[in-house]
C-alpha cells in the first residue's frame, strides 16, 4: 500500500483520482459505494458540491452593457494598456504587471 491508501484508507485513492471526471461528467455520485462506507470521501465531496454551488453565486446573471465594456475599453486606452483600435480581447496579451 502506497502513502495516500495508508493516510486515506484503501480505495480512497482510486475514488479521488476517478472524482474529477465524475463530477465534470455531472454524475450523481451521491450513492457511489465508496462513499457509502468513507466518511473522508463523504466529507470531501460534501465540501467540493457546496463550494461548486457557492461559486454559482459568484457569476454575474447577466452580461453588463455595451456601455461598461465601452468604459472599460476607455480606460484601458486611457492608461496605455491597449490602442484605440486594438481588440479587447488582446488586451491581456499587452497587459503588463508592476511589482
Amino acid at each position: 500500500m502506497d502513502k495516500i491508501e495508508n493516510k486515506l484508507g484503501t480505495g480512497c485513492a482510486e475514488f479521488q483520482d476517478e472524482l474529477p471526471s465524475l463530477m465534470e461528467a455531472g454524475a450523481d455520485i451521491s450513492n457511489h459505494p465508496h462513499l457509502q462506507q468513507c466518511h473522508t470521501c463523504s466529507d470531501l465531496v460534501r465540501d467540493l458540491l457546496y463550494i461548486a454551488d457557492q461559486a454559482k453565486l459568484l457569476l454575474p446573471l447577466h452580461d453588463p452593457s455595451p456601455q461598461v465594456w465601452s468604459n472599460i475599453k476607455g480606460t484601458l486606452v486611457r492608461e496605455g494598456v491597449m490602442g484605440e483600435d486594438d481588440d479587447p480581447g488582446n488586451a491581456k496579451k499587452n497587459f503588463v504587471v508592476r511589482r
